[in-house]
């Protein structure tokens, strides 16, 4: 929505006080975690067959959160943040943009990147360490992850409006948590977008802590949604942990992005049911009945006790699933800790377009005395 126009008249009223602007945010709700279904917004929405390959794609991103807590404890990765709690946010966006939009994301969105088909390894490589980890495949059109607070937003507009500058359809999606909506990056990237006309959605996963700091303290509007509403962009507030609704706000999100060229505001509201990461440790800051009650509110429980009411699904199949989940992380864990070891010519390779001669001699000769005596012989003839 636009709040004001270029020519508006400075005073429409002969009123000392007049209303000038208001505005309401509407929230999204489809499946509930008490298995109440809104059949007429959750119509057409996701099919019967895919909803069980999403159910399937957020317990195999859930198990790898197990496995990836494991190897960090035992010394064999660095730090990790988990992304159990938070399955439907990326996932939900993943599927229902299109397969060339942009996925410009954090670290918590493991699972939308894997909807694109992005290498579970990647994931393991980047916090091993290992910079073949953010090299994301093209084809896959997603960002490596971001983990400066806020930065990626930046990023996703540029994507975006890079898009519209050649005529393209394809538009970016990008996740922050509510936190990263206090710095100043969100607030430039808004900027530029919506008085620029930009079609790039901002999904801001609103889990209720920035590390430490509760949402109350560090944003004291009722929604954040609100943020993006004083930029002039429309907004709308999402149960993040249902997955139709993520659906559903996206879509329109896009669907907007592509016929009028607007951004678009989303605020998930869901939780890390973990730790901010494997450094952390929330029990210090966080009551464990809170940390229960969003428990009841898991996506995984609710579309699967949706499924098992449309008798899509069954112990058998859970079990079944799960072997097979089991078999994939663990050849993913494999290929990501077998792999070998980079070359040193990469720190040269991956550097310039085309490699200056003076380093080429570097990279092939692994010395730099040679060039100092280059340089001197050089500076001499001068």
């Amino acid at each position: 929505m636009r709040v004001c126009a270029l020519n508006a008249p400075r005073y429409t009223s002969s009123m000392p006080i007049q209303t000038v602007f208001k505005a309401e945010i509407e929230r999204i709700s489809i499946l509930d975690e008490h298995n109440q279904f809104d059949e007429k917004l959750g119509a057409g929405l996701i099919s019967d067959e895919d909803l069980v390959r999403l159910y399937e794609a957020m317990s195999s991103c859930r198990y790898l959160d197990e496995v990836a807590f494991k190897l960090q404890r035992s010394g064999r990765m660095g730090t990790y943040p988990q992304n159990m709690g938070q399955e439907a946010t990326s996932l939900g966006a993943a599927y229902a943009l299109n397969s060339d939009d942009w996925l410009v994301t954090c670290y918590r969105e493991n699972c939308g990147l894997f909807w694109r088909g992005v290498p579970m390894e990647s994931i393991l490589l980047h916090w091993m360490g290992d910079e073949r980890g953010n090299a994301m495949p093209a084809a896959h059109y997603a960002t490596p992850i971001a983990v400066p607070i806020g930065t990626q937003m930046l990023h996703a507009t540029g994507l975006a409006w890079a898009s519209k500058y050649r005529g393209e359809s394809r538009i970016a999606c990008t996740f922050f948590g509510d936190g990263a909506s206090s710095e100043g990056d969100f607030h430039e990237a808004a900027n530029f977008a919506a008085n620029l006309d930009i079609p790039v959605i901002f999904c801001c996963q609103s889990n209720s802590w920035a590390i430490s700091v509760p949402q109350r303290i560090q944003c004291s509007a009722p929604t954040v949604a609100q943020r993006g509403m004083a930029y002039g962009m429309p907004c709308m507030q999402v149960d993040g942990n249902d997955i139709f609704a993520c659906v559903y706000a996206v879509k329109a999100a896009a669907k907007r992005a592509r016929e009028e060229s607007r951004p678009t505001f989303i605020e998930l509201v869901t939780y890390r049911l973990g730790d901010h990461t494997t450094a952390d440790d929330a029990r210090r800051y966080r009551d464990q009945a809170e940390v229960d009650l969003w428990k009841l509110r898991d996506p995984l429980i609710r579309t699967r006790k949706l499924l098992e009411t449309k008798r899509l699904w069954d112990s058998s199949k859970e079990d079944a699933m799960r072997q097979r989940i089991e078999v994939s992380v663990n050849a993913a864990v494999a290929r990501a800790e077998e792999i070998a070891a980079p070359p040193t010519s990469d720190v040269f390779d991956h550097t310039f377009a085309q490699l200056p001669p003076d380093l080429v001699r570097q990279r092939d000769s692994l010395q730099t005395h040679s060039l100092a005596g280059e340089q001197a012989v050089h500076t001499e003839g001068h």
